[in-house]
């Protein structure tokens, strides 16, 4: 396997974001706050050597990266591709609902009254078993459901990875702070979330897989 780095960029601000409302399958578009946040980013990283672009498949995370892409010095040799793996994680039932309320709601049930009271208790990984308990429907991902998906989409990398590559893949700030969790190679807290339109870097090596920078503001 070649060895090659992911820039995580989380998407630019949307309106549930700024409601703070749960937003996992469900879209909003980016804000206009947003969207000069992700120009940010795009002027930032507009000399990095891509050899290719990938987001999510929610409209949000598309957004961000043709706008990261249309800056670089190669953006006509980058073409975007959409990654349905690497979704934000699916909040079933409570999609929409006021993110604090949710929390409170899951956490209560577990003694807890945040999501960062959460994930410090128990794990990121027992979030999301948390809200799938907690969700009447019970279609909400649990962690072996959510890692499947996601194991997928980096075989997909790992099968179009050359060494040396740079592949800039946009996606959402609990995926990028779970990947961070499980492969996290400088003891970064991720208790506080990525920052929208924020870097994040990824090092696949052979396999292996380890964050070497979270949460990067750029600007």
């Amino acid at each position: 396997m070649a060895k090659y780095q992911v820039y995580l960029v989380r998407h630019g601000k949307t309106w549930f974001n700024r409601y703070d409302k749960m937003q996992g399958w469900s879209d909003t578009p980016l804000a206009p706050d947003g969207v000069e946040v992700a120009k940010q980013a795009a002027e930032a990283l507009k000399d990095v050597d891509f050899s290719a672009a990938f987001s999510s498949d929610a409209r949000r995370a598309i957004d961000t990266c043709k706008i990261i892409v249309d800056a670089n010095k190669d953006h006509d040799k980058i073409t975007p591709v959409k990654l349905p793996e690497f979704r934000e994680e699916f909040y079933g039932y409570f999609e929409g609902n006021s993110s604090r309320q949710t929390w409170f709601t899951v956490g209560a049930m577990h003694g807890c009254t945040s999501y960062s009271e959460v994930i410090t208790k128990y794990g990121m990984d027992a979030s999301k078993d948390f809200v799938k308990e907690a969700d009447p429907f019970h279609d909400a991902e649990n962690a072996e459901e959510y890692w499947t998906r996601l194991d997928k989409g980096f075989d997909k990398l790992d099968d179009i990875a050359k060494d040396g590559d740079r592949i800039l893949l946009v996606s959402h700030g609990t995926t990028i702070r779970s990947i961070t969790d499980r492969y996290n190679a400088g003891n970064f807290d991720i208790t506080v979330s990525p920052r929208n339109s924020s870097l994040t870097i990824l090092e696949c090596d052979d396999g292996e897989k380890r964050v070497t920078t979270y949460n990067k503001l750029l600007k």
